[in-house]
């Protein structure tokens, strides 16, 4: 574990100005660990009470406020019960006995006024807490730190921890999501913390501790690769480790090829981190910003595509910065095969029948199959796809996922605005000589949709740059027809050879 409070400098600095803050980052990214070590650092070292209680428990009350308020004020008890501090830094028993929806605030101003610390309280799995009972504990923490320069006694900090940004509290809170009043702890623009992920020297920082524990070792390689695979994400670095050390049971220096091994088993797991993304995919705010990216086109941006964003960014499921992309290379393997599972069902084909003598991959004969696929299938799977402008990239790469997955792999790269979606099969075989070879085949998906001129040209030009990229001197375009004056389905498939801007000659496939 890297030590937690390094990732929250600006935390202890809030915390030491009495300030009310949240910290936001997706799930499993180490917010609550880093929390609790923050907590008993504060209270070790003698001049604040540092308490960290979860929300959890009040997500059964829903908009039953002062059941929420008797389930926090439980679980904050029994939080101070087993820190192990003394008597005196322990919180009132019995509650002030007061009117339901002041209980949470008059408790906390009771423990304040007996306490011969400051106390700093952090509210973990705050998204816990819905509708009305989040309006009414987020009011009485605004009212409690509000009459603070009256001499009320409060928290002299209060951490919000949870998925959601700032201006989510500020709007349950009573303020503007727009504006910055410093009279309001959650309209404070400023204290708004993101917990990130790691970066590739912290990925080798952790890793490292493996090997002085134990001796084994991460090879090079496989650091760099997993943090091309994960781009830094704390769970998925984790949990890439955890596959090899002990479910693979590999006892040697760790390869790259066996991180990408352990890739393959997490993504057919669908471990509890990536089914719980999954969950996500249907809900309305997240489809609206996935599908775009998935199709390659700019989003319809109105009033409140940016709250959409942010919402999915919170989740971890887009990276923040543009291009708009999925924020790392297992997330976007795993949208993509779960939205193609059940058109994956359709395919047929034998896998086996697709390797040539040689061992090498008939990537022409798979192109000639999908036309049949795409011709007998295709309007049936469109209409039946719920990510609709995606669905032709949705269906071949559950196709390729099918008859490739087996013995290859698929690396696939997508970004909303480019128009496009490349594809890399990569296939091991072995040479005449004996020696382990790997073949590539790079393809590009572009959609002609109604109202567009003919994408050929720029697909051309963009498999270009493509194959340059992987240094290979040919490739195949794939272009789907959207558009209402398409030829009938049963004419659809037509295969032709072009050039592109360099002088590679490539397969151009119209379905």
């Amino acid at each position: 574990m890297l030590p937690p409070t390094q990732r929250l400098p600006q935390a202890r600095e809030l915390i030491e100005m009495d300030r009310y803050f949240v910290l936001h980052a997706p799930r499993q990214t180490g917010k609550t660990t880093a929390l609790r070590t923050l907590a008993s650092e504060l209270t070790t070292e003698g001049d604040v009470t540092a308490l960290m209680l979860s929300c959890e428990r009040a997500k059964s009350a829903g908009d039953d406020y002062a059941a929420a308020e008797s389930l926090l004020l439980d679980s904050l008890r029994e939080a101070a019960k087993w820190s192990g501090w003394p008597e005196e830094l322990l919180p009132p028993d019995p509650w002030p006995q007061v009117t339901p929806g002041c209980r949470f605030g008059s408790a906390l101003t009771e423990w304040c006024h007996r306490s011969p610390r400051r106390i700093a309280l952090f509210l973990d799995e705050i998204d816990a807490l819905q509708g009305n009972s989040l309006v009414s504990i987020l009011s009485q923490l605004r009212d409690g730190h509000n009459a603070r320069p009256g001499g009320r006694p409060f928290p002299a900090s209060v951490v919000l921890c949870g998925l959601r940004d700032l201006r989510d509290y500020k709007v349950a809170s009573g303020g503007t999501p727009g504006r910055s009043n410093p009279a309001s702890p959650f309209n404070i623009v400023t204290a708004s913390l993101r917990l990130g992920d790691f970066n590739a020297d912290e990925i080798a920082e952790l890793y490292d501790q493996h090997t002085q524990a134990t001796g084994q070792e991460f090879t090079k390689d496989a650091v760099n690769r997993v943090f091309e695979l994960t781009q830094g994400q704390p769970w998925l670095v984790n949990a890439l480790a955890y596959e090899i050390t002990i479910q693979m049971k590999v006892t040697s220096a760790i390869t790259a090829g066996q991180v990408e091994d352990a890739k393959e088993r997490l993504i057919r797991k669908r471990a509890t981190h990536l089914d719980a993304l999954v969950a996500r995919l249907r809900e309305p705010r997240v489809k609206r910003v996935i599908e775009p990216i998935l199709a390659g086109d700019f989003p319809d941006v109105d009033l409140t595509f940016s709250d959409d964003l942010s919402y999915v960014c919170d989740l971890g499921l887009v990276k923040q910065k543009p291009p708009l992309q999925v924020a790392n290379p297992i997330y976007r393997e795993v949208i993509l095969r779960v939205l193609g599972d059940p058109s994956e069902q359709y395919v047929m084909a034998d896998p086996h029948s697709f390797v040539l003598s040689d061992g090498r991959f008939d990537l022409p004969r798979l192109l000639q199959e999908f036309v049949v696929f795409w011709r007998e299938h295709g309007e049936v799977l469109i209409q039946q796809e719920g990510y609709h402008e995606a669905a032709c990239q949705i269906i071949l790469m559950a196709f390729l996922h099918r008859l490739v997955n087996g013995g290859g792999q698929l690396d696939r790269e997508y970004a909303a605005g480019t128009n496009r979606l490349d594809v890399l099969v990569r296939w091991p075989y072995t040479g005449p000589e004996g020696e382990r070879l790997t073949q590539r085949e790079a393809m590009e998906l572009k959609v002609w949709r109604a109202g567009e001129n003919d994408p050929m040209p720029d697909g051309l030009m963009q498999l270009d740059r493509y194959l340059d990229r992987l240094t290979l001197t040919t490739g195949a375009l794939v272009i789907f027809n959207r558009r209402p004056e398409a030829p009938p389905w049963k004419e659809r498939g037509a295969f032709e050879q072009a050039t592109t801007p360099s002088g590679r000659q490539v397969t151009v496939l119209r379905v």
